[in-house]
C-alpha cells in the first residue's frame, strides 16, 4: 500500500530576468494567464490531486505570492459593503486553510535539486509532488491528478513526460525508457540536457513529479551537474533500479509560460477555453490572424 500523496514543493525562487521590466518588482509567478496568477494555477491543480499541504520554496522579494494566500480582511470588507457577492465568493473560494502553506529561503540560486533539497524539513519522510508554475497545463484531467493516479497504481516515483524535438533535448531532462503499457513508460535512466545526437529518447520530463522522499538523500550529496548546479535529474537518476520509475505521456498541452511565447499562447489558449470568453476572442483574433 502507498502513502497518500498529501504535500506539494513548488519552487519559486527564479528572478524572472526574461520577463523585465515586468517582473521588476512583481514575482514571475504573480504574472497573470486571463485573470489568474501562475502560482494560482500550480496550487489549484494540486489541491485538485488532493494535496493539501505546500511548501514555496522563495527568494528575495517574493513576498507578493505569500500575500496572495493571505486573507484580504479590507478588500473582503470593501467588496461585502458594495455587493460584490461574485467577486468576494471568488475569493473565498480560492482561500487556502490556516496551516496549509509554508516558506523557506533559497539564499543562492543553485538549481532545482538544490531548491527541493531546502524544503527537505517539509518533506520529512513523506512522498511529495513538485510543481513548476512557470509550466502550464491545460487538460480535461489535472496533470498533478493523473500523476497521482498512477502513482496510485504503481508507487515510487512518477514523472509527466512530452515529447520534444530531437534537436531540443538539450533545454530538458530525456528519458531512457524501458517497457511501455499505454502513456505509461519504465524509465530506465534519466540524462540532463544532452545534445541531440547523446540523447536516449525525445521524451522530456516536464514540470510536474510525484518522488519519493529518497530524493533528499541523493540531494544532500550537493554533487553539481549541468550548468554546474545541483540537478534534481541528476538525483533522481540514482533511484532508478531501488524504487519504481515511471513516466506518464499525460493528457493536455503544456504551456512554458518562462518564455514569452509560451506565456502569450497560454493567454490565448485558456482564453478560447473558457465559455464567458472563448467566443469573444474568437471573434477579434479574426482581426489578426492575416495581419
Amino acid at each position: 500500500m502507498v502513502k497518500p500523496l498529501r504535500k506539494a514543493v513548488l519552487p519559486v525562487a527564479g528572478l524572472g530576468t526574461r520577463f523585465l521590466p515586468a517582473t521588476k518588482a512583481m514575482p514571475k509567478e504573480m504574472l497573470p494567464v486571463v485573470d489568474k496568477p501562475l502560482i494560482q494555477y500550480a496550487v489549484d491543480e494540486a489541491r485538485a490531486a488532493g494535496i493539501d499541504q505546500f511548501c514555496m520554496v522563495t527568494g528575495r522579494g517574493k513576498t507578493a505570492l505569500i500575500d496572495h494566500f493571505d486573507i484580504a480582511f479590507e478588500l473582503e470588507a470593501t467588496l461585502a459593503e458594495r455587493s460584490k457577492r461574485e467577486a468576494l465568493e471568488l475569493l473565498r473560494e480560492e482561500a487556502m486553510p490556516p496551516g496549509s502553506i509554508t516558506t523557506v529561503r533559497q539564499q543562492v540560486p543553485l538549481g532545482l535539486g538544490h531548491a527541493i533539497w531546502c524544503a527537505r524539513s517539509f518533506i520529512g519522510d513523506d512522498p511529495f509532488a513538485i510543481l513548476l508554475p512557470d509550466d502550464l497545463v491545460l487538460s480535461k484531467t489535472p496533470c498533478t491528478a493523473q500523476l497521482a493516479k498512477v502513482y496510485n497504481e504503481t508507487g515510487g516515483n512518477v514523472v509527466a513526460v512530452s515529447e520534444v524535438p530531437r534537436e531540443h533535448t538539450n533545454r530538458y531532462g530525456i528519458l531512457k525508457v524501458g517497457e511501455t503499457h499505454g502513456d505509461i513508460v519504465e524509465v530506465t535512466g534519466l540524462v540532463e540536457k544532452p545534445k541531440p545526437e547523446d540523447a536516449p529518447s525525445n521524451l522530456s520530463i516536464i514540470g510536474r513529479y510525484v518522488l519519493l522522499p529518497e530524493v533528499v538523500k541523493y540531494l544532500s550529496q550537493m554533487e553539481r551537474g549541468a550548468g554546474n548546479e545541483v540537478q534534481l535529474t541528476d538525483a533522481m537518476a540514482k533511484m532508478i533500479g531501488h524504487t519504481p520509475f515511471h513516466g506518464l505521456k499525460f493528457e493536455g498541452k503544456r504551456f512554458d509560460c518562462g518564455d514569452k511565447i509560451g506565456f502569450l499562447e497560454a493567454q490565448i489558449a485558456f482564453s478560447l477555453a473558457r465559455p464567458d470568453l472563448g467566443p469573444a476572442v474568437r471573434e477579434f483574433l479574426k482581426n489578426y490572424v492575416n495581419a
